[in-house]
């Protein structure tokens, strides 16, 4: 097989060369753009909708009023087990993978401090919630002879398997304090300490023609490692509208990222090739929630929290080239996140009984035209997709609990569902993101765009004391 060589970018540049990769893309939504993490178990079970409720150190997530309508001190620890399983298709053959892993997913409480009768400040409190969420997920799209390329050398390759594969934690950590002012309103505000570390690899198998052998190719820049730490801060307000109506809001500013990212660069004959690292630096949307909660006895609970992305996704700090070309289709393609959370949670004695629904869209327009290969190996120009890079997100929760006036104990079951377009094999050789293997290379201006059914299982188990 033919080898050749390449003249290395320049480090600066290694992020512009791959600004559009589907990994970087969805990484910007799934790794650094505030989605939901654990919380405690009665968090989840009420999919997250506690915006208006509070009194659970998890609502530092969403609202940090809710810190201060707690009225005992409270210290919880959550068990996270996660059970992820990936469908992916291609030309109506599919693969699927599971991914399991257990962990901490929450700790967290809050100190209460009563103030003296004769202020209007009923309580001054403080919260820290630690929440982590698993970055771990591996999409394999099956092989097709269709999908082949010629080398140089004239051999043609074909495709007998391609995967992305991400392993590697999110984490949170939030320092909030909340007061309560004459037992009306509710205010609070929150300082949140991010960090993320993975690996990302994105590699296929293919078949060589002339002997039958087959080699991994990586794609140029991959695999990749990404330590990045992050911070943000949120204020927020309660009010009772009566004994019976609670209205929340909040607004998270975005979170200013630091990414140190270390990558590999191909280039066989050159003595550049091998490990380089640059930094990266990367702003999430702002976020603002409205909460609305009725509690129409001690018995029963309802709660609706509504979010908005407010700004949109940037990246800087990568060179003026590369961050105008990635801000630009971030502008032209990304679309303000929305999510509505619906939670509920009844009261029999000393049972809890729990349920939620959440439903978060797509970040990227519906409608994405790039050219793609077909089932026959054809390049069609015309070809549009819906949910590339990453798709709606729909929550289920339930979960039961049972309080000993002191100790208590809550279990929760959530089911999470997305549903997305992914492209791959793309790779270009003006830009110099190709494969490449041990022995050769290529390159492909047309991506093959696989689609991707996540389904994650998540089981947590929360033990509490009050205080």
């Amino acid at each position: 097989m033919i080898k050749k060589s390449l003249a290395i970018l320049s480090i600066s540049a290694a992020f512009y060369a791959q600004a559009q990769d589907a990994s970087v893309l969805k990484n910007s939504v799934d790794v650094y753009s505030n989605t939901g993490l654990n919380g405690s178990s009665k968090y989840n079970a009420m999919a997250g909708a506690m915006g208006a409720l509070g009194a659970d150190a998890s609502v530092l997530n969403s609202n940090p009023a809710g810190i201060g309508v707690a009225i005992a001190s409270d210290l919880s620890g959550t068990l996270s087990i996660n059970n992820s399983k990936i469908s992916t298709g291609l030309f109506g053959n599919a693969v699927e993978n599971k991914v399991n892993k257990a962990d901490v997913g929450q700790v967290g409480g809050i100190v209460v401090f009563e103030t003296r009768s004769t202020s209007p400040w009923k309580f001054v409190n403080l919260g820290v919630n630690f929440s982590t969420k698993s970055l771990d997920e591996y999409a394999e799209t099956a092989g097709n002879s269709n999908v082949a390329f010629t080398l140089d050398d004239g051999d043609r390759i074909s495709l007998n398997a391609h995967a992305y594969d991400r392993i590697g934690d999110l984490t949170k950590m939030s320092l909030g304090v909340g007061g309560n002012y004459n037992n009306r309103f509710y205010v609070g505000a929150g300082l949140n300490l991010h960090g993320s570390n993975f690996q990302q690899y994105d590699y296929a198998s293919m078949k060589f023609a002339s002997d039958g052998g087959s080699e991994t190719f990586y794609k140029q820049y991959t695999p990749y490692l990404e330590d990045a730490t992050g911070f943000s801060a949120t204020v927020g307000v309660i009010g009772k509208v009566n004994n019976q109506f609670r209205l929340g809001a909040a607004v998270e500013t975005p979170t200013w990222w630091n990414i140190d990212r270390t990558y590999t660069f191909y280039g066989y004959d050159s003595a550049d090739d091998g490990e380089y690292s640059e930094s990266v630096s990367f702003a999430s949307p702002m976020k603002a929630t409205l909460s609305a909660a009725f509690v129409p006895n001690k018995n029963l609970a309802l709660n609706v929290d509504y979010s908005l992305g407010i700004t949109k996704p940037k990246f800087g700090k990568m060179g003026s080239a590369a961050q105008t070309e990635m801000d630009n289709f971030l502008d032209a393609n990304y679309k303000n996140v929305s999510e509505v959370k619906v939670g509920a949670e009844y009261r029999i004695q000393q049972f809890r009984l729990r349920g939620g629904y959440g439903l978060t869209t797509g970040p990227y327009s519906d409608m994405i035209a790039t050219a793609s290969i077909d089932n026959l190996g054809q390049v069609n120009t015309n070809s549009s997709y819906g949910n590339l890079y990453s798709g709606k997100k729909e929550v289920f929760g339930l979960g039961l609990g049972y309080d000993f006036k002191t100790f208590y104990v809550d279990a929760a079951y959530n089911n999470i569902w997305t549903n997305y377009h992914m492209p791959f094999l793309q790779g270009f050789s003006t830009a110099g993101t190709e494969y490449y293997s041990k022995s050769a290379f290529f390159a492909n201006e047309a991506a093959v765009v696989s689609e991707t059914k996540n389904s994650q299982n998540n089981v947590t188990l929360t033990l509490g004391w009050k205080f």
